[in-house]
C-alpha cells in the first residue's frame, strides 16, 4: 500500500492553498504521477467524492461503499482508502484539501468527527443541486492558479456547511447537548487513543458521571464506552497492519498495550482471526 503524498506535492491548482478538484474533464493527474500510487492509500488529507450521475465503489478502512446519484463519500486523514479499478461514474466531483486549508475556515464542521461512523451522505434533490453549483464554482476558481484564496475558502466554507447540514438529520442536531458530549467523547478517544484510557478519566474530562457517559455513548454508537474504545483500537491495529510490517510486539506497544499476548487475544476476540491470519488474508495467501 502507498501512502499518498501531501497535496502540496501534486501539481498545484492554487498557488497559496493545498486544494485540488477533479471532474471527468478536469484535474486528473498525468499517468507519470498517478502511476506512482496504488489503488490502496492511507490518506494524509480530506477527500470528498460527490456523485452526480453513475455508480462507483470505494473502500474506507476495509469497508466497501457504493456511491450513486446525489451521494457523497468522505475520507478523513489517516483512513485507508481503496479506489475502484473501474466504474468511476459518468459525472462527479472529487475534492481534496489539507489541514492547513481547513484551519483557515471560519468555523468547525462537526461532521468531520464522523460521530455516526458513516462515510456516505445522501442529499435531497434541492441540496444536491446546491452542492453541484458550489463544486462548479470551485472548479472555475481552481482552474486559475492565481485565484485569490479567500474566494476559494468562502465557497469551501459553503460546501462544508451544506455537507454538515445533510450529515446531521433534524432529530440529530449537532447543537444537542448529548450529541455534543458524544462528539467530545469521540474526539477525546481519538486524541488519547494509545494512552491507556479509563472510563472514569474520560467521564471526568467531559464533566459527566460514568452512568451518563455510558448512556450517551450507547445511544449514539450502540456500544458501551469500553467496547467503543476497543473497537477503535482494533481498527487502528488493522490500519497499522495494513500499512506497515511491524511485529506483533511492536504493534502492541505502539497501541499502548504492555502485554503483546493480551493484545493478540483481544484482536482475535474482536475479529475472529489471529493477527497472522489477518495478515495472510490481506496478502491473499
Amino acid at each position: 500500500m502507498q501512502e499518498i503524498d501531501p497535496l502540496r506535492n501534486f501539481p498545484q491548482q492554487n498557488s497559496k492553498l493545498s486544494i485540488r478538484i477533479i471532474s471527468p474533464s478536469f484535474g486528473h493527474l498525468p499517468p507519470e504521477i498517478s502511476d506512482k500510487f496504488g489503488l490502496t492509500q492511507r490518506k494524509t488529507y480530506y477527500f470528498f467524492l460527490f456523485m452526480i450521475d453513475g455508480l462507483t465503489r470505494h473502500g474506507v478502512d476495509l469497508e466497501q461503499f457504493e456511491i450513486s446519484d446525489n451521494e457523497l463519500l468522505f475520507v478523513l486523514p489517516h483512513q485507508i482508502h481503496d479506489l475502484p479499478t473501474s466504474k468511476h461514474g459518468n459525472d462527479y466531483y472529487k475534492l481534496g484539501f489539507d489541514e492547513d486549508c481547513l484551519s483557515r475556515l471560519p468555523k468547525q464542521y462537526l461532521f468531520l468527527t464522523n460521530p455516526f461512523n458513516t462515510q456516505k451522505i445522501a442529499f435531497s434533490l434541492p441540496a444536491a443541486k446546491r452542492l453541484k453549483s458550489i463544486f462548479e464554482i470551485l472548479l472555475d476558481l481552481l482552474s486559475t492558479p492565481e485565484t485569490d484564496p479567500e474566494l476559494i475558502l468562502a465557497h469551501l466554507h459553503s460546501l462544508l456547511t451544506e455537507i454538515n447540514t445533510a450529515y446531521f438529520s433534524a432529530d440529530k442536531s449537532p447543537a444537542d447537548d448529548k450529541l455534543s458530549k458524544y462528539i467530545g467523547f469521540k474526539l477525546f478517544v481519538e486524541d488519547k487513543l494509545t494512552d491507556q484510557l479509563t472510563i472514569n478519566g474520560i467521564a471526568e474530562n467531559l464533566a459527566l458521571n460514568t452512568n451518563s457517559l455510558y448512556s450517551i455513548v450507547k445511544h449514539y454508537s450502540g456500544l458501551s464506552p469500553k467496547e467503543f474504545i476497543t473497537k477503535r483500537l482494533i481498527l487502528e491495529a488493522k490500519r497499522r497492519i495494513y500499512y506497515s510490517e511491524s511485529s506483533i510486539k511492536e504493534l502492541a506497544f505502539g497501541l499502548g498495550f504492555n502485554d503483546p499476548e493480551y493484545f493478540s487475544r483481544l484482536f482475535k476476540k474482536s475479529t475472529g482471526k489471529t493477527i497472522n491470519t489477518f495478515i495472510q488474508d490481506l496478502s491473499g495467501n
